[in-house]
């Protein structure tokens, strides 16, 4: 059986939990339209997050990959559109490294697009009644970095399957202990995956439809 592989990040920054990985482990095993999910706890770490994606892919052979990770602030599901080949982390990763202006790859691309169909996922998710946005930046830490990673490698390969990266909301509890800052639910993050999932494999070509923002 055909699988997708969708993985989560481990907790960071003081954090007892992650919501990305929370939410992927609900999923592991559901099938989608004949596709299984296959999921993976990824480290937060430097090289690392990208070298447990990259084994992950070379072992499952799927047809989609989707990274997923929180990002604290936001206030829906992020469907990043693109990745960016600089680190520049605010704080140290789970093993103390904290490059400044680095390059993610050393002599690749500046940036890399998504290769998903990141409209019609949109479309999709929030059809399904979960809050739902394009984002144009998926930071510069460790999302990112993994983000950039994936995409060079699919690169390398010759983009003989597609992926890229959503960011989702705190969980409440966790918003509790941060300020009040947005929160979502887990059974709403995790429906949100879900659906957009479903999307990714209907959709070779994605949808057109203006989705940006002014600033």
């Amino acid at each position: 059986m055909k699988c997708i592989l969708i993985t989560g990040f481990e907790p960071f920054g003081g954090e007892s939990l992650n919501p990305a990985l929370e939410a992927v482990r609900r999923l592991e095993g559901k099938i989608i339209k004949d596709v299984r999910i296959v999921t993976r706890a990824v480290p937060v770490v430097k090289q690392k997050a990208i070298d447990v994606l990259t084994a992950a892919i070379k072992e499952v052979d799927p047809v989609l990959v989707i990274a997923v990770g929180q990002a604290a602030g936001r206030n829906d599901i992020s469907i990043e559109r693109v990745a960016i080949n600089a680190d520049d982390y605010r704080i140290p990763d789970n093993e103390g490294n904290q490059p400044v202006d680095e390059p993610v790859v050393a002599g690749g691309p500046a940036a890399y697009w998504s290769t998903l169909p990141v409209k019609a996922m949109l479309q999709a998710v929030t059809g399904g009644g979960v809050p739902a946005s394009i984002s144009n930046t998926a930071g510069t830490y460790v999302c990112n970095h993994l983000f950039y990673g994936l995409m060079n490698y699919l690169a390398q390969e010759g983009n003989q399957r597609r992926g890229g990266f959503l960011h989702i909301p705190l969980l409440p509890e966790q918003a509790v202990r941060n300020q009040g800052q947005p929160s979502m639910a887990l059974d709403t993050i995790v429906r949100g995956l879900e659906l957009a999932a479903a999307a990714a494999l209907q959709h070779e070509r994605d949808l057109k439809y203006a989705a940006g923002t002014v600033c």
